[in-house]
């Protein structure tokens, strides 16, 4: 049978130190240097999250972290003074405020969620609690 001792997650990006400058200033979390091998971010939960650049890097389309928040609306206004664009999606693609957050008014369709990219491209988000 399988039995690991620990695990952690990771993405690649295309500059580790543009990366290492966002995780750190940007969004305020942990960033420990692995030298040639990346970077480790500690996620506010505690866990680990290994970024590795690779030349031939292609973003995730899809969310590779959730940051959840008691307050999006606030959560989404530091991120913009930071310099962080939340309003990634048009309309058509999916229908947001003039924030970037989608409120659905529905319970079944989640919590109020807003997506930025990390400058790599990844896909992000902050989701209310």
């Amino acid at each position: 049978m399988f039995s690991a001792i620990d695990s952690f997650s990771g993405f690649s990006v295309d500059d580790l130190q543009a990366a290492c400058t966002f995780y750190s200033t940007a969004l305020g979390l942990a960033v420990e240097d692995e030298g040639d091998m990346g970077i480790r971010i500690t996620l506010p939960s505690g866990a680990e999250v290994f970024v590795y650049a690779k030349a031939d890097h292609a973003p995730a389309s899809f969310t590779i972290l959730n940051f959840v928040v008691d307050d999006i609306d606030a959560a989404v206004d530091a991120l913009n003074a930071a310099g962080v664009v939340t309003k990634i999606y048009s309309d058509a693609e999916l229908p947001t405020d003039a924030k970037g957050i989608a409120r659905p008014n529905n319970p079944e369709w989640g919590p109020d969620i807003a997506w930025f990219r990390d400058p790599a491209g990844n896909v992000l988000s902050v989701i209310q609690a």
